[in-house]
């Protein structure tokens, strides 16, 4: 049974509202990569469009059969990420000044914020056709003859990615860095490296795209950036629900033989967790009273 006496540092077991905060804050991450990746349905469900080719948004689009299924689906995607910063922000350590990475964390619980509010607007501002398969819908496009979602569709998406890729950057460099959320701090760079790629490919489709040189694969590397921020939304989810565990448990390599510490001196995966100096060394003198109690 743990001492209570000076010198015997209680362990550090989450206070039991962080320890629902972070559980709920995993939840919802979880839940947002699985709408996140809904667009895999296209799989089983006939929806018309090549999803080689055909932009990501156009299952959304208001001409499209399913899109009233596919724009509910980002719409819950966007509300769970935006839900999880909030609360990963009020309650997590963005708010707890002096810790390690504080910034870091900052940064990237509210460019999820963006992230999550851009995606749930996209939902609110579908196309209303499917420019890649629709030869008509391609050439008012070009004429401006659209109407406006189509422009504030782009500017959203835009958003979207912005802050995807900045939450990306920043949580996963606190991961590495002071240890939290191991799984992030494993996975993170090795997603962050392909999502930047998958991004460039996008970019570089789009481009060719709207210049008419073809659509260069849109469909596949638009799909692509998108499931792999949906993976590591998991990984951070994972990472988070682990961090319930008590801490130093589950940290980097390195961790000692020793219950409830780490490899890293004074680095728990628990970012929540101000670390505490265990009090002054008992006096080991001999008492002169060793009468039974």
């Amino acid at each position: 049974m743990p001492s209570s006496r000076p010198g015997h540092p209680h362990p550090r077991h989450p206070r039991p509202r962080r320890r629902r905060a972070r559980t709920a804050v995993a939840t919802l991450l979880l839940l947002s990569a699985v709408a996140y990746t809904a667009w895999v349905l296209e799989v089983v469900l006939s929806t018309g469009l090549d999803p080689v080719q055909a932009y990501i948004s156009e299952l959304a689009a208001e001409d499209q059969p399913l899109g009233g299924l596919f724009r509910a689906t980002d719409l819950a995607a966007g509300l769970c990420v935006l839900a999880a910063a909030v609360a990963a922000l009020i309650t997590g350590q963005a708010k707890r000044p002096g810790t390690p990475g504080r910034r870091w964390a900052l940064v990237g619980w509210s460019a999820l914020a963006l992230f999550g509010a851009a995606t749930a607007a996209d939902s609110r501002l579908p196309l209303s056709c499917a420019p890649t398969s629709d030869e008509m819908c391609a050439a008012r496009e070009t004429a401006g003859l659209v109407p406006a979602t189509h422009t504030a569709h782009a500017v959203s998406s835009s958003l979207a990615v912005l802050g995807a890729l900045t939450g990306m950057v920043a949580l996963t460099t606190a991961a590495r860095r002071h240890g939290w959320w191991p799984p992030v701090g494993r996975f993170g760079p090795w997603l962050l490296g392909a999502e930047l790629l998958a991004t460039a490919w996008s970019l570089a489709a789009i481009a060719a795209f709207q210049t008419g040189r073809g659509t260069w694969a849109l469909g596949a590397g638009q799909r692509l950036q998108v499931l792999l921020v949906a993976l590591w939304l998991g990984v951070l989810a994972l990472g988070v629900a682990r961090s319930n565990a008590r801490p130093g448990t589950s940290g980097r390599s390195g961790t000692s033989g020793r219950s409830g510490t780490s490899g890293r001196s004074g680095t728990s995966d628990d970012p929540d967790e101000t670390p505490r100096r265990a009090g002054p060394p008992l006096d080991r003198r001999p008492s002169q009273d060793r009468r039974p109690i």
